[in-house]
């Protein structure tokens, strides 16, 4: 869905280990919205443990696909572009050289960040999509390794390791024994790794989130977007093993996981294996948020920093495609008194739910409920857990008449108990209500009243409004039901 910018977009060029990747941005959002996402396979890092210098026929291939990614992004005129390397090139001693090459080459400037930097990157990624990450960070690339923990919005203790998959991959010579002993030789140097227990694991990167992919597949998850999955650390351990014991070709034989990535993939999960038991957290998290994405966010602006990340793009989306944007604030405040006792958390969601409540009016209404759920289900919501994305979307679906009776349903059904099932369903009749009330237009629901009294749904309109003559509609006594109101009354005042 397209956002509206105001400023011109940022590009980061992501020099890894075994990828380079052009990211551009969206200068204007809170969330690194991507306009474009491109990546190519250098391979950088292979042989590095070895000689000691970069793979030479990766650099002729970097150096070439840099200069294609500097190309594009003057061309989309970005405002600002970053050139960011991590642990081949800073680890390499020809990486200088390298470096040389790309600055004179293209007249851009390339910075090697530290492995402190990189961690500490790949931590403000995460913390860019959920303010209030609590856990240890941990960032699996071609060369490195990265552990940080994150904790009140900001990250403390940080590592940073030789343990990337090619790195790891060429020093173990692919024996899993002795790739074993390695990993737990470094970890054990760090005594801080138990700070995760009982807290939450992120892990980041591509290999890790091909894994993430196999999770979703064997424990039969209904939503399969990658960020912000979760499940308890007992089961990951399980799914992880089982992977870090198959045979290349066993793995080529699961859907959705990249051909590219299976070589790497038995090595990725016995890292990912070794980092659970190590920190021992209670539930893993898979984030597609990291290093680029930290970058970003250091640049933005504070006032921008601040916001909310799901409630920004929400209101960004509203403002973009919904017939009266301010609308969803009032519909904020107009339900409110159906909710007294609701945590900042459901507020934080119901939120939501209003400024997008409108973003799918031009759909064709055979199709518009289940359009706006799958497309909720995919947006780029930021740090958003999977059973929030599925209540945000259930809400819309119901604001439209969704019927529980499809497939679409049913992917929610899944995800959500009981009480948070009905709490969406009145969250979603109350809209469908408001916008009947007022046809979407901002002011009007202000001066009607919506409250329950007694057992009673009671909705106080102007009786000199004939805007407001809708006793017959039936959204009034949808969500009398989904309240489990007996009585309703209508009342015309003043």
């Amino acid at each position: 869905m397209k956002i509206k910018r105001h400023l011109e977009p940022v590009g980061i060029i992501d020099i890894g280990s075994n990828s380079i990747r052009l990211c551009v941005y969206d200068g204007a959002a809170r969330v690194p919205v991507p306009l474009y996402n491109e990546k190519a396979v250098c391979a950088l890092g292979l042989g590095l443990g070895t000689s000691g210098r970069l793979n030479p026929a990766g650099v002729a291939q970097a150096v070439a696909v840099v200069g294609r990614y500097v190309a594009l992004s003057r061309a989309m005129q970005v405002e600002r572009l970053d050139i960011l390397a991590t642990a081949a090139v800073r680890d390499a001693a020809d990486g200088e050289d390298f470096v040389r090459a790309i600055e004179q080459g293209y007249q851009v400037e390339v910075r090697v960040l530290s492995g402190g930097q990189e961690a500490k990157a790949a931590a403000m990624g995460v913390l860019c999509g959920t303010p209030d990450a609590d856990g240890i960070v941990a960032d699996l690339g071609g060369g490195s390794l990265e552990l940080v923990t994150v904790q009140n919005g900001d990250f403390g203790e940080y590592v940073t390791m030789p343990l990337g998959v090619l790195r790891l991959s060429e020093a173990s010579g692919d024996d899993k024994v002795k790739a074993a002993a390695i990993i737990d030789r470094h970890l054990k140097a760090v005594p801080w790794l138990k700070e995760g227990t009982g807290r939450a694991l992120y892990a980041v990167g591509g290999a890790w989130r091909a894994i993430a992919r196999i999770c979703i597949s064997q424990t039969h998850h209904p939503l399969t977007v990658l960020d912000n999955f979760s499940l308890e650390a007992r089961e990951a351990l399980r799914i992880i093993e089982l992977v870090s014991s198959q045979s290349k070709k066993s793995l080529e034989k699961v859907p959705g996981v990249s051909k590219k990535r299976i070589a790497n993939l038995p090595l990725a999960a016995l890292i990912l294996e070794k980092v659970i038991h190590a920190t021992n957290p209670d539930r893993l998290v898979f984030s597609i948020y990291g290093m680029r994405e930290g970058n970003f966010y250091r640049r933005l602006p504070e006032r921008l920093r601040q916001q909310d990340p799901l409630l920004s793009v929400c209101r960004q989306m509203a403002q973009m495609n919904a017939r009266f944007p301010e609308h969803g604030d009032e519909l904020m405040a107009w339900m409110a008194p159906l909710f007294p006792n609701e945590t900042q958390h459901q507020a934080r969601l119901r939120h939501a739910c209003c400024l997008v409540s409108d973003i799918f009016w031009n759909e064709h209404p055979d199709y518009r409920a289940e359009q706006a759920f799958l497309r909720i289900l995919r947006l780029p919501f930021m740090g958003v857990e999977h059973r929030d994305r599925a209540a945000i979307a259930y809400v819309i679906y119901h604001r439209y008449q969704g019927s529980d009776d499809t497939p679409q349903a049913q992917m929610a059904i899944q995800l959500l108990d009981e009480a948070r099932l009905q709490r969406c369903r009145v969250i979603g009749s109350a809209l469908r209500l408001a916008h009947t009330l007022s046809g979407g237009a901002p002011n009007l629901l202000r001066e009607s009243r919506l409250y329950g009294d007694a057992g009673e749904l009671v909705l106080e309109v102007p009786g000199n409004n004939p805007a407001f003559a809708i006793e017959n509609d039936r959204s009034f006594d949808r969500l009398a039901k989904a309240l489990d109101c007996a009585n309703l009354v209508f009342r015309k005042v003043g």
